[in-house]
């Protein structure tokens, strides 16, 4: 991995616990009941809080922007939670999650001058990044940018979040994986365990054809265990992930992304060491 393509990937390990933190924060919990949604799971909130960027969208274009759940999951709870509260609801009750989790989380940094200059960094970088053909990325840059600093550091985190998500399904459908055999390929190379990616809705048969699939096309060998070939294919999944995520960090210069690493570091402590977020993700962080 080049050294640009390691601080690109570095960057996103810092960002992304400050985004995924809305999906599992008590306070973002309580703004779902209070707008009507069944918390005793995790997916209604879950597929509201993420797809209503995209305004009232169908099952098909959510499953088809997240990529990795079945389409059959995606059904159960898509359209059915625009009767729940709109999208525009939606939206409202998540800043205020976030500037409640934020303000619980971070204390009395959420007023300091270093989050202020944290946030202004990455508002920079995330106004910068392209969003032809990034459905997800596009949703979110196109939303109002909140004025205060942990709200606007939240927004930019999450345009780029989803930004380098968009890239990355490119890469998988690139590198002719489908939304199945993506998952199954990179539980393959030890991503995660297989159950773990058991969240995203998929059959044991579905899971076992699309198997086989990877199997007749020397990805994986008979066990399920990635080959050398199936290694080097995620591998090139990985790099161009990166590349595609590069564009918008070459805003900054060096000593400022130095920086924005030293300014993110107190947040990303705080996130991780609250216990909210799981050990164990879909993403891969810190395994591949």
């Amino acid at each position: 991995m080049s050294e640009e393509l390691g601080r690109v990937r570095r960057m996103w390990h810092l960002l992304e616990p400050l985004h995924a933190v809305l999906y599992y924060a008590p306070e973002a919990v309580e703004e779902l009941a209070a707008l009507g949604h069944r918390t005793d799971e995790r997916w209604p909130g879950y597929f509201a809080w993420r797809a209503a960027p995209l305004g009232e969208a169908g099952a098909g274009r959510v499953a088809d922007t997240f990529h990795s759940f079945s389409p059959a999951m995606v059904g159960e709870y898509v359209p059915a939670i625009w009767s729940v509260a709109s999208p525009d609801e939606v939206l409202a009750a998540r800043t205020r999650a976030i500037d409640r989790a934020y303000r619980k989380l971070l204390g009395d940094a959420v007023a300091g001058p270093e989050l202020g200059e944290a946030a202004a960094l990455v508002r920079r970088v995330a106004e910068a990044a392209g969003t032809a053909g990034r459905p997800l990325a596009a949703a979110n840059a196109a939303l109002p940018r909140p004025d205060e600093p942990h709200l606007a550091l939240w927004w930019a985190a999450t345009v780029l979040r989803e930004h380098r998500g968009d890239g990355h399904v490119a890469a998988l459908v690139g590198a002719g994986l489908d939304p199945v055999e993506s998952l199954v390929s990179f539980a393959a190379v030890g991503a995660a365990r297989p159950e773990v990616f058991g969240s995203r809705g998929w059959s044991g048969a579905e899971w076992r054809d699309a198997r086989q699939r990877l199997v007749e096309r020397g990805l994986l060998d008979g066990d399920g265990v990635a080959t050398e070939a199936g290694r080097a294919l995620r591998a090139e999944v990985e790099r161009r992930t990166d590349e595609a995520a590069a564009a918008p960090w070459r805003v900054l210069g060096e000593e400022e992304r130095e920086r924005l690493v030293e300014l993110l570091g107190s947040p990303w402590v705080a996130v991780i060491g609250s216990g909210l977020l799981p050990s164990e993700t879909t993403l891969g962080i810190g395994k591949v």
